[in-house]
């Protein structure tokens, strides 16, 4: 017969033992809910596993795996775009006729320096970066004042060689009637000596006088000729002053664009300093690189196309200028067909420079592009490079 007390421990044994067995008939839907929760926050949620004890389930990082197929996809996208770019650029290549060479190049203009042809200070600037300038234009002058007060002294002795000039003319014209004189006088006494009326001493003197009369002249005629060799050197002072005064005017030599200014106002420069460099805008060109057998078939005044990345859709007529005699190696900044195009000829493709004077405002140096050349006549350019008339 048991006791109260063994009654009492077996009861609670059972009261134990149900909640345990429904904790291990529900592992699954436990560690389900532990996976939702753990991918709903940052740290990982702990689950009730098979031994009774709490677990933890590893966190999956949806977020980074959905940025990292992203990525991806957007660097195929990137790699399709540049693989079609490729593709159509070698396809428009591939339909050039087989007289028509090309090479890449950047359109180039002939830069010139404006610059000072005597050491001095900079007193004016009349233009700046970037202005359309014609030919003549002054864009800047230099202090003269050192040349402007030589030039002063300069004219005052013009003003005295020619003062000098109208007395020596004078004094010739003094000398002149003295022998004038002394002629007659040596004639007259020559009669009386003739006649008995004058003595040989008297003949004498007068022949002396008349020497005496040709010499003054003579001394006379030339003093007139040194003054006026003097008013010639004081005149060419003069020009030499007013023409060095206008060269420390600066002008632009062509029409074109200022693209630097290297000084400004009040420094001193030394002879040959640079105060602007401007673009020759009426000699344009390209030059480009072809291969040996390409470059054989080119000849100059071989008629060309270019075309600029900026303006695909517009061809620029234009013609080969000059072509090197001797190969050079590949520039790296040139593409070529091939790799094995290690030797090249440096061909000049330049725009007819009124046509570039006529789009002044779109030269721009330094633009990348394309110039095609036909070397074959008979060949008829693409529609993309037909010019319209």
């Amino acid at each position: 017969m048991p006791t109260l007390n063994q009654k009492r421990h077996e009861l609670a044994e059972k009261t134990l033992q149900r909640p345990m067995e429904d904790i291990d008939e529900k592992p699954t839907v436990i560690a389900r809910a532990g996976d939702d929760a753990a991918l709903k926050h940052d740290n990982p949620a702990p689950v009730a596993g098979t031994g009774h004890l709490p677990v933890t389930v590893p966190f999956v990082r949806a977020r980074n795996a959905r940025r990292l197929r992203f990525s991806i996809g957007l660097v195929a996208i990137f790699l399709a775009a540049g693989g079609a770019g490729f593709y159509w650029w070698k396809q428009s290549q591939a339909q050039l006729l087989a007289g028509i060479s090309y090479g890449n190049g950047r359109l180039e203009a002939d830069e010139i320096d404006i610059d000072t042809k005597f050491p001095g200070r900079v007193a004016e600037l009349n233009a700046e970066i970037g202005d359309m300038v014609r030919a003549g234009q002054v864009v800047a002058r230099m202090d003269t004042r050192d040349l402007q007060e030589s030039l002063k002294k300069a004219q005052a002795q013009v003003k005295q060689a020619q003062r000098a000039i109208e007395e020596a003319n004078a004094n010739l014209e003094l000398q002149r009637t003295q022998q004038t004189l002394a002629a007659q006088e040596l004639e007259r006494t020559q009669t009386l000596l003739k006649q008995g009326y004058a003595t040989k001493e008297l003949f004498d003197q007068r022949t002396q006088t008349m020497n005496a009369a040709n010499a003054g002249f003579n001394a006379a005629a030339q003093r007139v000729a040194e003054t006026e060799r003097a008013l010639e050197a004081s005149e060419h002072d003069v020009g030499l002053y007013t023409v060095n005064i206008n060269d420390n005017d600066l002008v632009a030599p062509h029409d074109g664009r200022l693209q630097y200014r290297m000084a400004n106002i009040g420094e001193v420069l030394p002879a040959g300093g640079k105060v602007f460099t401007m673009l020759d805008i009426s000699y344009v060109y390209m030059d480009i690189y072809l291969p040996t057998p390409e470059a054989g078939k080119i000849k100059v005044g071989t008629e060309g196309r270019i075309l600029l990345d900026a303006y695909p859709n517009t061809p620029i007529p234009a013609a080969v200028s000059f072509i090197a005699s001797q190969a050079q190696f590949t520039p790296k900044t040139v593409e070529t067909q091939s790799e094995r195009d290690k030797l090249m000829f440096r061909i000049r493709v330049r725009i007819d420079p009124n046509r570039s004077r006529a789009h002044a405002p779109s030269v721009r140096s330094g633009l990348p592009g394309v110039a095609y050349l036909r070397a074959d006549p008979a060949a008829a350019w693409p529609k993309n490079l037909q010019v319209a008339p």
